[in-house]
């Protein structure tokens, strides 16, 4: 269980999965730059790593270069793959209210987003725009994810189509969409010990009457959060919060 109260700790760097197999690692590249040139680490400082796939370790730092820190590996924990798997279908929002669902969901637990550009989303990721987009989401939840300082690194998926929506709804073990108007209530439905809960939040002007019936018939349930109605950017973390509350994760 990850801790949800915000506390003061030692930073956390990001490193590929495996790395963390020896008594001695090199922090270099971006991270290496952060931890010696932003952080300004000093010898006998902690800083933690994390590969992002499970193994969070304690280091002690060692020695520091310009855009390199040294750390001596002190103790390693392995956690294993979240259960269930909380998978969030975000809508695209304006602006920089994108970065900001994947920041907060990726601080409550959030498992996965994948960008879906619905019917009546504002905001179109196109050719170089959309690929400039997702690397903001894929940057944002990564940075969210260290200063969360989370095991799992989450996955932000390619924007999905329609069809790929409905793959994703019929596969998971529970599908929710969320609507204002659904009889029922988000922490009154029955959630699944293991597998993929996919929530669907649908964009600023609500979800398209053909999106729902597609979303129905691919086996979706339709779930009202709550008496008001939150802007589209921070929905999912909201519902996330309700949603992991009730399971063994918090």
């Amino acid at each position: 269980m990850e801790s949800l109260t915000p506390v003061a700790g030692p930073p956390v760097f990001l490193v590929p999965p495996g790395a963390l197999t020896t008594p001695a690692l090199t922090l270099t590249g971006p991270e290496g730059h952060h931890a010696a040139a932003v952080r300004r680490l000093r010898a006998g400082e902690r800083a933690d790593v994390s590969d992002g796939a499970g193994t969070l370790a304690e280091g002690l730092v060692t020695s520091v270069g310009k855009d390199s820190v040294t750390l001596e590996i002190t103790a390693v924990r392995t956690l294993p793959p979240p259960q269930p798997r909380l998978a969030v279908v975000q809508a695209l929002p304006k602006g920089d209210r994108g970065e900001l669902a994947v920041e907060l969901m990726t601080e409550v637990g959030v498992d996965a987003v994948i960008p879906w550009s619905a019917a009546r989303s504002i905001t179109r990721w196109q050719g170089e725009r959309g690929q400039r987009a997702l690397g903001k989401w894929r940057a944002t939840a990564r940075e969210a994810a260290k200063q969360s300082r989370r095991g799992w690194l989450p996955e932000v998926a390619e924007l999905a189509t329609a069809g790929d929506l409905a793959a994703r709804v019929s596969a998971a073990a529970l599908a929710i969409v969320l609507e204002a108007d659904a009889p029922a209530r988000l922490h009154q439905l029955a959630l699944p010990e293991a597998g993929d809960i996919l929530l669907v939040v649908g964009p600023e002007g609500g979800i398209s009457p053909a999106e729902r019936a597609a979303l129905d018939a691919a086996g979706a349930v339709q779930a009202r959060l709550g008496p008001t109605v939150l802007r589209t950017s921070t929905a999912g973390a909201a519902a996330a919060a309700v949603l992991l509350s009730r399971t063994a994760r918090w």
